[in-house]
């Protein structure tokens, strides 16, 4: 039988540090949620791992780079669809400017993307932003 290992470097998988996940993301088993909370990529698109996961989405050998990405889309949604009241508009935007200068493809789309979203709220589709769509298919939205 042919089991995936779990990770146990978290202290309280509910609110992991930045450094819990660089270590997780590069854990060989990082693709795995297994022993993770439901709906984790929800909880820890938060205001203070988003520049971790900016960093784990931006490096293309990460384990774990998809599972970023998607956490950069969830944020950007949540930011948007709460009036920036639960994410503030400056710290988007900076990682937004920051993406759109990046050499990687996936990262100006995502850049793209959250311009687009900013810009016209409707583009929010959840099984694009929260889901992964936007990750498992990548497209740049038309405004």
């Amino acid at each position: 039988m042919n089991e995936q290992a779990t990770f146990h470097g978290f202290a309280n998988p509910v609110d992991p540090t930045g450094a819990e996940m660089r270590e997780w993301a590069y854990h060989p088993d990082s693709v795995s949620l297994a022993g993770l909370p439901p709906d984790w990529d929800l909880l820890v698109a938060q205001d203070s791992l988003i520049p971790t996961l900016y960093e784990l989405a931006a490096d293309g050998q990460c384990p774990a780079r998809r599972f970023a990405l998607h956490c950069l889309y969830i944020y950007t949604a949540d930011a948007v669809r709460t009036d920036f009241r639960a994410h503030p508009k400056r710290k988007l935007k900076k990682l937004i400017d920051r993406a759109g200068s990046e050499s990687d493809e996936q990262l100006r789309m995502w850049a793209a993307n959250a311009q687009a979203l900013i810009n016209n709220p409707d583009l929010f589709d959840y099984a694009d932003w929260c889901q992964g769509g936007l990750v498992r298919k990548p497209r740049r939205l038309l405004t």
